[in-house]
């Protein structure tokens, strides 16, 4: 074993974890001179909740940032998080959509596309995987995590098999939630390297306090990749720091290589970016602690925040922690689903309305388009009874669920003609069209010198 690599993501899931996706554009091109001379393996700085957030919050245009971080960092790879048939959206989109989106992403200056889908339904990545071989992206296929009676060690070998042979360049493990276990991290890590010959990233968290141990336990089986965030905004629901990674492995075989005196440097601009972020109210402090409750009920963090706030609209805030114990009864029920965007937020509302409600009085419609095969192939085996009560007698699909959905790029071409100014804002449009509406409103405002103001931006703000 060699040394090990580094993933840094302080400028995509670090403020997407702490600080709702706030980080500006104009607060990461200062420092990106002495990141891009780092000697990461790469950079994470695009996707996820970024691309949603810039527009809907921050009045940039995603495509915009990707192009000014490429031009400012031309000695690091650039990656980014897709969820396949999904892209960054939350449903499905047509193949059509999918592949013009892998391009736009790869002329723009993105080099790596982690790819996964919620349900881990390669049929959902595949669309996206051909089109990032076809026009020159490195694949970075991916599993996403999770604890179930399906979840087995063989179950997770057997698709990291599967994605390699459908051509990944590296396989990731995404714990998102960080359940992924020091010693159950070593031992999938290890039969990984014995079973399939690309390298293995591994990608978690530090929201139960388990991260660091991971990812050393990790190491030692033989990773190849670990992801980590600048400390300013590393370790609680985002990544472990990076500093102390590397410090603890300085000197020894996995050396990273990196220059701990540079990092601090870089740090200390993070330093002043995250005292804004507080200031602003969307950095809290309690982001930072250990919560337990991920171990316990295997709720992510950004699930928790969503179903207190779910649960005060209700008026039913006192009943907090009967729906943590729903929610593993409900993914049962529904297949064991991983609990990743969107299946988390659907998992999530319905043991809240089974909790408020009674049980499966209510169905939301995400709900049944899940238990309908709507989102893909559901890990395990569902409860017929449950599924019987959300779809009666409608057939469940068992195809790859986008066969169903026809070319649709024409149709939003003409949708934006009056706004049209790049091929990439038919991509906007399509995946938030109120969202990038407003935004090529604001932008046009900006070039005529019209009070922005007045389009009133905020009106649809919702947690990204």
């Amino acid at each position: 074993m060699s040394k090990v690599y580094i993933t840094e993501t302080i400028l995509r899931d670090a403020h997407q974890s702490q600080a709702a996706t706030r980080m500006r554009t104009d607060e990461m091109l200062p420092i990106c001179d002495k990141l891009d001379k780092v000697g990461y393996y790469s950079l994470e700085a695009w996707g996820g909740a970024t691309f949603d957030s810039c527009m809907r919050f921050l009045n940039e245009d995603p495509w915009e940032r990707l192009r000014k971080l490429r031009a400012a960092l031309p000695n690091t790879k650039l990656q980014m998080l897709l969820r396949g048939q999904n892209i960054l959206g939350y449903k499905h989109y047509a193949d059509d959509v999918v592949d013009l989106f892998v391009k736009k992403t790869i002329e723009n200056g993105c080099d790596i596309l982690r790819i996964f889908d919620a349900l881990n339904d390669v049929r959902n990545m595949s669309t996206a995987i051909t089109a990032t071989k076809k026009y020159g992206g490195h694949v970075e296929a991916t599993m996403s995590y999770t604890i179930s009676p399906v979840h087995t060690l063989d179950y997770f070998v057997d698709l990291a098999v599967t994605l390699e042979k459908l051509g990944a360049d590296t396989i990731c493990i995404k714990d998102m939630a960080n359940l992924l276990l020091p010693y159950d991290a070593y031992k999938l890590v290890k039969r990984l390297k014995e079973t399939i010959k690309v390298p293995i990233h591994l990608h978690t968290h530090n929201t139960a306090g388990i991260g660091d141990m991971t990812i050393l336990k990790a190491i030692e089986a033989g990773v190849d990749i670990v992801d980590t965030a600048l400390s300013p905004l590393g370790n609680g629901t985002s990544q472990p720091a990076t500093e102390p990674i590397v410090a603890t492995l300085k000197g020894t075989q996995y050396d990273t290589g990196l220059d701990l005196s540079l990092l601090s440097e870089c740090a200390v601009h993070f330093r002043g970016v995250a005292q804004r972020l507080m200031k602003d109210g969307y950095l809290d402090p309690k982001v930072l602690g250990v919560d337990i409750n991920t171990l316990l009920y295997q709720v992510p963090g950004g699930m928790l925040s969503n179903l207190i706030s779910q649960l005060k609209q209700m008026n039913a805030s006192d009943k907090f922690y009967d729906v943590l114990e729903e929610i593993p009864r409900v993914r049962e029920d529904f297949g064991y689903p991983p609990l990743v965007t969107p299946t988390s937020q659907i998992v999530g509302t319905q043991a809240v309305l089974n909790v408020v409600m009674g049980r499966y009085k209510q169905f939301s419609k995400e709900s049944r388009g899940l238990l309908r095969g709507e989102y893909g192939q559901l890990p395990g085996k569902v409860n017929e009874d449950v599924r019987k009560m959300a779809i009666g007698d409608t057939p469940v699909i068992t195809h790859r669920p986008a066969d169903d959905i026809a070319p649709e790029l024409d149709k939003y071409r003409e949708e934006i003609r009056e706004y049209y100014e790049q091929e990439e804002d038919v991509l906007s449009y399509a995946l938030f069209p109120q969202v990038a509406t407003k935004f090529f409103q604001y932008r046009q405002a900006q070039k005529h010198n019209i009070d922005s103001t007045l389009l009133n931006k905020e009106d649809l703000t919702h947690p990204v």
